[in-house]
């Protein structure tokens, strides 16, 4: 029975998977997304970075190629693609010094990974992993050494579904609908960095871009990004936050949504007339073409930045068009605000096939407390320990042998965790932090806002905004790995918020969770402690 159910999954994983080749070229390139010129770090040559989408149960070998020389700039590089769980994997989750060494220039280096069991039911047989229960999910990858992906090198990565249980809702679901929101700053990010740690004001963006396009204040009159929707058709907008600081608030004039995905889990859906997108959040909205046939200002304007501190910034400036089919080609003079009804994670619930409440309502195993303070200006600490990578990935540290808290090097900055655990963590206050976990979704019991917990059906996602109360959430150790849970501002990353969790150390050995470790994987650390210091 075990070896007929086995190649039945087989064939069926086959029939309806394949593996996607993608070369992925890192380069240095002039872009102006904002009218002003300036070399920038790029996946492809442009702003955002080469689209890649990919159908469910699909897996993919990116060959991504360092080819960058701009010395104002990282030249070395690793790349995190964000929302994907890496079972098995690991070494390809990215984070420079968590999961690799950072990839030299001149090198090429593979990141191999299968795209499926992201959300829904999974069986596992012998080494194979099959998905039961895909749906469609929307992801992005960024550089993730340093505050590298400041300077560009951000883009989005859509699993697509034909049998989403939600697509009745829609009629369009493309690269056309794909709206990504970012932040974009004039000078280079290790010059922003070194003027952040040396007055404490963290950098404040020049502008703020909708798919790649913005201005900013006395700048040039770039021309917006233009959305074209046709009159009563339904329309699947997968927002993306590419945001190295700020949140977006997105609305559009005379439109009313439905969000169904937060995070790339799909959740019930729910109406509201704008929504708060956090740095890496992504938020699927379903919105209908019902109005007269015209131009519609869409809004995205970002948080976190003053006229005192760079007179460029102008947050009512990020805005994009709406633009029915018949409409003249022209700006809107639609007016709006977001003063309608505002999405929250609180009344979002996944739909019933994601099977909400996984962690339950019985104490949790362990219990993490992380509570932030910045007692060393602009530096923070969690629990008094301020992040510092270490100088071997915490990754190899495992498959070296590393298995007691004592035996990682720094300690204090590793947590162990071990398997199949209820894992809750909470974060009590500390400012508007969106915090990511790696390897994992979560389910948040608790958010800022409220005063008492949902074991039921809580949302679920990867990132969550610490908002001044106490945010509480949960998860399940059941993807043995080196995963960071960190602060999704990069700057502030950069200034030390962030902890790792070191799951089951034994299974990343031996068993059907052991950890593949392809040869320039291994290669990476010895290449890049040989490099001169400038390319590192």
């Amino acid at each position: 029975m075990l070896s007929f159910l086995t190649t039945t999954l087989l064939a069926v994983h086959a029939t309806y998977a394949a593996v996607v080749n993608i070369d992925l070229n890192i380069v240095n390139a002039k872009v102006s997304p904002d009218g002003f010129e300036r070399s920038a770090v790029t996946a492809g040559g442009s702003f955002p970075g080469t689209l890649i989408t990919v159908n469910k149960g699909d897996s993919v070998d990116i060959a991504t190629n360092n080819q960058l020389t701009d010395p104002t700039m990282r030249r070395s590089t690793s790349i995190h693609w964000h929302g994907f769980f890496q079972a098995r994997s690991s070494y390809a989750d990215g984070p420079s010094f968590v999961n690799q060494c950072p990839i030299p220039p001149g090198n090429t280096f593979h990141y191999a990974f299968d795209t499926a069991g992201q959300t829904g039911r999974q069986v596992v047989i012998l080494s194979f992993v099959m998905n039961l229960s895909n749906r469609p999910n929307s992801y992005w990858y960024h550089s993730h050494l340093s505050t590298q992906y400041c300077d560009g090198l951000r883009g989005a990565f859509i699993v697509y579904d034909p049998d989403d249980p939600l697509k009745d809702l829609y009629d369009v679901d493309d690269e056309s609908t794909i709206i990504t929101l970012a932040d974009w700053y004039h000078d280079p990010a290790p010059d922003a960095q070194d003027k952040f740690f040396q007055t404490t004001i963290v950098p404040v963006p020049d502008s703020g871009l909708i798919n790649g396009k913005g201005r900013f204040k006395g700048g040039p009159e770039v021309p917006y990004a233009v959305i074209t929707v046709e009159q009563n058709k339904r329309y699947r907008f997968r927002l993306v936050s590419l945001s190295c600081r700020p949140f977006h608030t997105f609305w559009i004039d005379g439109h009313n949504f439905i969000a169904i995905e937060l995070d790339g889990v799909e959740h019930d859906p729910t109406v509201a007339q704008n929504v708060e997108v956090y740095a890496a959040q992504r938020v699927s909205i379903i919105v209908e073409a019902n109005q007269t046939i015209g131009n519609y200002w869409i809004h995205a304007p970002p948080t976190g930045g003053n006229a005192t501190n760079n007179p460029n910034f102008d947050a009512t400036l990020t805005k994009a068009i709406l633009r029915y089919v018949g409409a003249p080609d022209a700006e809107p003079t639609t007016t709006g605000t977001n003063d309608g009804h505002k999405l929250t994670d609180a009344e979002m619930h996944p739909i019933a096939s994601e099977g909400p409440g996984k962690t339950g309502d019985q104490p949790p195993d362990v219990a993490f407390n992380l509570v932030i303070t910045q007692p060393n200006l602009p530096f923070f600490d969690i629990n008094g320990i301020s992040y510092i990578s270490p100088t071997v990935p915490v990754l190899l540290q495992i498959l070296s042998g590393a298995a007691a808290p004592t035996d990682f090097l720094p300690s204090e900055q590793v947590l162990l965790i071990q398997p199949n655990q209820t894992i809750e963590v909470s974060i009590p206050g500390g400012g508007s932090h969106p915090f990511h976990l790696h390897g994992h979704n979560f389910d948040i019991v608790q958010t800022a806002t409220q005063t008492t917990k949902n074991y039921v059906n809580p949302a679920r996602r990867d990132v969550v905004p610490i908002l001044g109360g106490n945010t509480t959430f949960r998860f399940k150790s059941d993807n043995p790995g080196a995963w960071f849970l960190h602060c999704h501002i990069d700057w502030h990353l950069e200034a030390g918020l962030a902890v790792v969790f070191a799951e089951s150390p034994a299974e990343n050995l031996n068993g059907p969770h052991k950890q593949i470790t392809p040869d320039d994987w291994k290669n990476l650390c010895p290449e890049y402690d040989n490099l001169d210091p400038d390319l590192q």
